[in-house]
């Protein structure tokens, strides 16, 4: 910012809906899992909305998306990837830097 630049943030984590899952996400430890219906209850999501939100940050290498099953019973469970915790971090510091001294987010 030294040039009178103001920094980029990232385009794929700024949208409010994937701000909020990747946030959500960011809580957990690194190896931790959420299943699917439990992110989408925290995050009051319909299914599709997240399925589209979760596949943009799929596509980015920022969340895991694992289907499974527990018994006989379909399960999707969903992680941050160490890159979409590394970009996260970076989005955060981003933000802190566009605002003024002494005020936080």
């Amino acid at each position: 910012m030294s040039d009178g630049t103001l920094p980029d943030l990232d385009p794929v984590i700024h949208a409010q809906a994937r701000l909020r899952v990747v946030s959500a996400l960011s809580q957990l430890n690194e190896s931790d899992r959420i299943a699917f219906p439990r992110l989408q209850e925290i995050l009051r999501m319909t299914a599709g909305n997240l399925s589209v939100h979760l596949r943009k940050l799929e596509d980015a290498g920022y969340v895991e998306v694992t289907k499974t099953h527990r018994g006989r019973t379909p399960a999707t469970l969903v992680r941050l990837t160490r890159r979409g915790r590394f970009a996260f971090e970076e989005y955060v510091t981003v933000l802190r830097s566009l605002l003024p001294p002494g005020e936080t987010p």
